[in-house]
Formats: structure tokens, sequence, C-alpha cells
């Protein structure tokens, strides 16, 4: 089973499961709410890992994004799913992560026409500078440790070259809070206080 038929949560904006359907499904036009997780790999400099996504990624190909993402099967727990992930996409051995808030966004891909409408769990992992890692060619086109700092400046600058989500992940591991909202659709996620 390819990763696009996978399962994923249909969740309301308290995070509350509706339903489920496929990946694939969740992302057509207008997209459908769901559980998702975005990971961040910090080391002792307080750097965080960027991936480059792949060139055959169905949503935002060659976009610079957090260190790993990806969605949960519906009743997976997240630290499960995100240290699949992370072997799946950086072959690494599970890390210990941590919470650090949510994040609702919703984002259309120009180049494909996908849509991310996304509850996604910010998860952190304090890990060292010098981790081993054996990226998936399918998944991963490049890594780069990065001031997190710094990747809110260049965002600024040069939106175009990152993940439309990495903004508020980012923010989420700066600023750790319950859920910020941003691009939303007004008639189906309101705005909250908190939103970048």
């Amino acid at each position: 089973m390819g990763r696009e038929e996978h399962l994923v949560e249909l969740v309301d904006d308290d995070g509350r499961v509706l339903g489920e359907t496929t990946v694939a499904a969740a992302h057509q036009p207008p997209g459908r709410l769901h559980r998702a997780f975005s990971v961040l790999l910090v080391d002792p400099d307080g750097r965080v890992l960027l991936q480059q996504r792949a060139a055959v990624k169905t949503r935002f190909p060659l976009r610079w994004a957090n260190s790993c993402c990806g969605h949960p099967l519906p009743g997976q727990s997240l630290t499960d799913a995100a240290n699949r992930r992370l072997a799946e996409e950086l072959g690494l051995g599970a890390v210990d992560l941590t919470e650090v808030g949510v994040y609702l966004y919703y984002a259309e891909d120009p180049a494909t026409g996908r849509v991310e409408f996304e509850y996604d769990h910010v998860l952190r992992a304090e890990v060292p500078a010098d981790l081993p890692t054996r990226p998936d060619p399918d998944e991963v086109a490049d890594l780069r440790w990065v001031d997190p700092v710094a990747v809110l400046a260049d965002l600024d600058t040069d939106p175009r070259a990152y993940a439309p989500w990495l903004g508020g992940v980012v923010n989420r591991l700066l600023h750790p809070v319950g859920v910020a909202r941003s691009g939303a659709p007004a008639d189906e996620a309101p705005e909250r206080s908190g939103g970048r």
C-alpha cells in the first residue's frame, strides 16, 4: 500500500476525531481537516534540522521544511507515528519526543493543486549535532542545520523556498502554546489569537 492510501484521522477545530479517510482524499481540494505532526530535531546549540522535500513529493516538493512530518494512523500515538516517519525519512532510531503545541493551517500548493488542511501537533527532540542520518531520496533532497530565528527571518524574504507550515511550526518551538491557526478558510476554522 502506498503512503497516499494510508488512513488519517479527520478532526474538528479542537482535534476531536470525526472519522477517517485516505491521505490522498484528505489533500484533494478543498481539503479536509485531519491530524498530522511536524517534528523538529534540535541540537545542543539550539539549531534545528531542516529537510528539503524530495522532488517526487505530491505536496510542496523541493521546499525546505521541518525535520520530518507525517500523519498518525487512526488511533496511533503521535510519538509512535513520528518515530516511524523519522526512521522512514531519515533512517533514525527512536528519539524522545515532546509536544510543544498545535498549529492548525491551510495551504494550497500552486504547483500540484493539492491542499494541506492540518491539525498539526508540533513535536521536538533534543539530538546531537553529529546525528547520523540516512535520508531516503524519495523523501528528502537535502538536509541542513539552521538557527530557528534565522529561518523565520528568511521566511519573510523568500517564502516560496519553504513549506507554508514551517513558520508556524518554528513559532510553536520558540513559543510553546496551545492551538495557533494560519490560513484556514473563515467558514472552516475561525482565527484565534496567537496565530501567525
